[in-house]
């Protein structure tokens, strides 16, 4: 099998390494350390491939999937119909009030008067939402009243997000424990994969700004296969059946971010891709081929049930200086790429998130999030210990990461 694999982050590496265990992968537009796939400029609709994954948000949103499928493509993700669950936070609020699913009570909100009215219904924290893709960004949760103010006017205005933050949504804040439960749907039937624990805060001790996700671990020692049963039965079948029922023939991935509260589950958000950085140390501990369950799902009828190895896998984000909020150094040297892979053991991989290629072939800062470090173990102390050993080699001017991933 051909598998055309659509992106160039750390996602999209660890899905062309997962693939290439029994496929041919070629990766557009691809990254520097995709070694074992064709990486090729070329756009997708020009690409010949038995199946198509789509692993970015932007893409699926602006209906690439759409696209290909029209061109009588096999394509692993959803339409831009589906994709809106992602693309708009009120569209997906809105869907699962209809569906039933828990999640916090909420107001969309399209000018100032309306979000202040709601704002001062809640009690601190709040939570405020650019309706649009800000890059897992554009969420605020402050004590601050004045803050809360200040941040919904800069995203009503435009100032903050552009057109992503003209509408917001204003959330009452959950308290619990996140958690992220990744599923491959076929339109019908919905196959959970190994939940992942995901750290989206900047600083060790879930301090500082948001940011797309700092690192990761799999599996989760609080959850158990009941809990993940009752998110599926609960959260993501209501949803597929109500995609159903709306016409939305929705065949991809669905990545659903939790809080655990003293109710039960509750949706935090839910994404329409391959979650990032979960991904990265999801797929190492799949036992079956993951071209064959994509494909399945690609084409309608998922039958081959994921496995996974009892071992653990941390997953570290190395940042350039700037990140998350700018301004973002780049351009700088990395050093001990080599004696970081060389060194650690097979266990280990130094996936490519934001790098570039100077014209004598160094390897160079080229993003906020440059490079994943991610090790196995046979428990979370051994795959963590692993993960710090092997960054421990690795260096450039500002680069920064989170001591405590797994810890």
């Amino acid at each position: 099998m051909k598998v055309c694999v659509v992106g160039s982050g750390g996602r999209e590496h660890a899905l062309v390494n997962s693939l290439a265990k029994s496929a041919s992968v070629v990766a557009t537009p691809g990254n520097p350390g995709m070694d074992r796939a064709q990486v090729t400029n070329q756009v997708p609709e020009e690409i010949e491939a038995d199946l198509y994954v789509i692993g970015p948000e932007v893409p699926l949103v602006e209906g690439l999937g759409d696209r290909l499928r029209s061109q009588g493509k096999v394509v692993f993700g959803p339409g831009s119909d589906g994709a809106k669950l992602e693309g708009s936070k009120a569209w997906m609020k809105d869907i699962l009030a209809r569906a039933k699913i828990p999640t916090a009570r909420y107001q969309s909100c399209g000018n100032i008067q309306e979000a202040v009215e709601f704002l001062n219904t809640l009690k601190s924290p709040y939570v405020i939402k650019t309706d649009g893709l800000a890059a897992g960004k554009g969420v605020l949760v402050t004590e601050s009243y004045e803050e809360a103010l200040h941040d919904i006017e800069a995203k009503l205005s435009g100032k903050s997000f552009a057109g992503a933050g003209k509408t917001i949504v204003i959330e009452e804040f959950m308290d619990g424990y996140e958690l992220s439960v990744m599923a491959i749907c076929d339109g019908k039937s919905v196959f959970p994969l190994q939940a992942a624990q995901d750290y989206k805060r900047v600083g060790n001790g879930n301090q500082g700004p948001n940011t797309g996700g700092m690192g990761a671990y799999s599996p989760v020692a609080l959850v158990d296969m009941k809990l993940v049963d009752r998110v599926v039965n609960e959260c993501i079948e209501p949803l597929v059946y109500q995609f159903r029922q709306d016409s939305i023939d929705y065949g991809g991935f669905v990545d659903v971010g939790l809080m655990i509260t003293e109710e039960g589950p509750k949706i935090v958000e839910f994404n329409i891709r391959f979650g990032d950085p979960e991904t990265q140390v999801v797929l190492p501990l799949l036992t079956n081929d993951l071209a064959t369950i994509l494909y399945e799902a690609a084409s309608g009828s998922l039958k081959t049930v994921p496995t996974f190895s009892v071992q653990t896998c941390v997953g570290v984000v190395l940042a350039s200086q700037g990140y998350p909020d700018g301004p973002i150094r780049t351009g700088d040297p990395i050093i001990g790429l080599d004696t970081a892979s060389q060194s650690s053991g097979s266990g280990v991989a130094i996936l490519h998130a934001g790098t570039q290629v100077s014209e004598n072939g160094q390897i160079l800062t080229g993003g906020g999030r440059v490079l994943n470090v991610t090790a196995l173990g046979a428990d979370v102390n051994e795959a963590r210990e692993c993960a710090y050993r092997a960054l421990g080699e690795i260096t450039w001017p500002g680069m920064h990461f989170r001591m405590d991933i797994g810890n």
